[in-house]
């Protein structure tokens, strides 16, 4: 012990397994396909907020980690999934006070005529305020194009409360990658508060087909071995055609073939239905798809 009764070493791996960061970590593994580089880097920031709470408590003096971040990638990535396990992480570790993530978009903080968006966006503020504030396609909230815009409004208010309250409110700011360069390009302001850019990279087809499983799965139905197989084919068609958006397009996919599952049942309704029956998506519920006519 030192003079001043502070600990002189630390249980790393005590203060790990206290935090139940471990199990946030573990569950990021299951519940996430792919994202290699994504869970790669949230590893790294948790260790660095982890070293960063065993430095504090030996009394160690360093500048707060900035915790403010921005996730780019095209849509249906997992951003808003793991904005939800940082909140996790970050709150085990004592960053935050709430395991708590509101999440919003452009519209929930400008107004439309003077004097509107300041109430809009101090609103917004005190219910993240403790927790994490997720802003998804952050970079409408700028419009130079427009001079009545009151964006910028908005911006100027959270760049104050992001740098006054760090301690207290971690900001995530999401969209697709070269829109978010030209909007720190155009805001420098927040590109300085934004100590973390983690890049979500697109599915490929076979994790694809891996996330349509456990979809079904939690669905709690499941695919015949034909359906599974006719199901890979139109993630192959499906990632050809405009407007794809990765684990979203394949839960609008699903949620389709159940409506046709259930409309096939329907039909065929005289006869007697057994639970093996109506928890299969069968074949021709995936290949009634437009998909495949097209």
């Amino acid at each position: 012990m030192t003079v001043m009764d502070k600990p002189v070493s630390i249980d790393l791996d005590a203060l790990y397994r206290e935090s139940g960061i471990g199990a946030m970590l573990a569950e990021m593994d299951r519940e996430l396909v792919g994202l290699t580089p994504v869970k790669t880097r949230i590893r790294e920031v948790a260790a660095l907020l982890l070293v960063e709470k065993a430095r504090r408590s030996l009394g160690l003096k360093a500048e707060p980690p900035s915790l403010h971040m921005c996730f780019t990638g095209n849509p249906g990535t997992g951003k808003t999934t793991v904005a939800l396990r940082m909140a996790g992480i970050l709150h085990g570790l004592g960053y935050i006070r709430r395991d708590h993530v509101v999440s919003v978009t452009r519209d929930d903080l400008v107004g439309q005529y003077i004097g509107h968006t300041a109430p809009k966006t101090k609103e917004v503020l005190k219910r993240a305020m403790g927790g994490v504030l997720f802003i998804d396609e952050a970079y409408y909230l700028y419009r130079p194009e427009n001079e009545r815009d009151y964006g910028q409004e908005a911006i100027e208010i959270l760049l104050q409360v992001m740098e006054d309250n760090r301690d207290d409110l971690v900001v995530i700011l999401a969209g697709y990658k070269d829109r978010m360069d030209t909007f720190f390009k155009s805001n420098p302001g927040m590109a300085s508060r934004i100590a973390h850019h983690v890049d979500f990279p697109d599915y490929e087809p076979d994790e694809l087909l891996e996330i349509a499983r456990l979809m079904v799965e939690r669905m709690h139905y499941r695919f015949a071995p034909e359906a599974e197989r006719a199901m890979g084919e139109y993630i192959g068609r499906r990632m050809a055609q405009p407007r794809f958006a990765n684990a979203r397009s394949i839960r609008n996919a699903l949620d389709r073939a159940r409506l046709r599952q259930a409309n096939r049942l329907f039909e065929a309704r005289e006869r007697a239905v057994d639970a093996d029956a109506l928890l299969t998506i069968a074949e021709e519920d995936i290949r009634a798809s437009r998909v495949f006519v097209q």
